[in-house]
């Protein structure tokens, strides 16, 4: 019996709300941090990293569902779901700190879109996450269809580049951390093409 073997049973068991209730808890956990002094001499700026680095994270998750269970047999589709909507939770946490604590001036906020490209690209990439975001819910499903369904919520791949690429310009300087990320979403995403063309590209 292979290791996936043994845990997937104890993954059917675990109910689908403590992940929800788990995956709620770190950006509390920053934002007390940051309260009580425990993200350094600039806390607002420190939150907002830690909230960007996490839905990207999060989003990398959700993307290695699928080739988890393809290369090794653990079963992590039950939380696919419950994973891209916190990736989102992060994300809109990241985008608040932002608009409120960063910005604050509306105007501002308008001009830094659309000037600067690394956000212009970050806003890009949470726009497209809101549909998936709204229709992360049986009622969809059955309202769009399966096939259609599941075409709209490939976005999410979109997302995960856009998301990606925007740490990669946010990053001064040269820095490996926001290149594994990068590289990461493009293994993961690359692990979803039909075998053969794997094989034709990697030749």
């Amino acid at each position: 019996m292979t290791l996936a073997q043994h845990i997937n049973p104890g993954l059917k068991k675990l109910p689908t709300w403590l992940v929800y209730i788990v995956g709620a808890l770190p950006p509390l956990w920053f934002l007390w941090l940051g309260l009580t002094g425990g993200l350094g001499v600039e806390p607002i700026k420190a939150l907002e990293h830690k909230l960007g680095e996490l839905a990207l994270q999060m989003l990398i998750v959700t993307l290695a569902v699928t080739p988890l269970r393809s290369l090794t047999g653990l079963n992590l589709v039950k939380f696919r779901r419950a994973f891209g909507l916190i990736a989102f939770y992060y994300l809109t946490c990241h985008l608040l700190v932002w608009l409120v604590l960063d910005v604050q001036i509306l105007s501002q906020i308008w001009a830094d879109i659309i000037k600067r490209p690394y956000i212009t690209i970050g806003m890009l990439g949470f726009t497209l996450l809101i549909p998936l975001a709204v229709t992360s819910n049986n009622l969809s499903i059955r309202k769009l269809g399966p096939k259609r369904w599941k075409r709209l919520h490939q976005l999410g791949y979109a997302a995960a580049i856009l998301g990606a690429l925007h740490f990669v310009m946010l990053a001064k300087g040269f820095q490996f951390e926001p290149l594994i990320y990068m590289a990461t979403v493009i293994g993961l995403l690359a692990l979803r093409l039909p075998l053969p063309v794997r094989r034709r590209r990697t030749a």
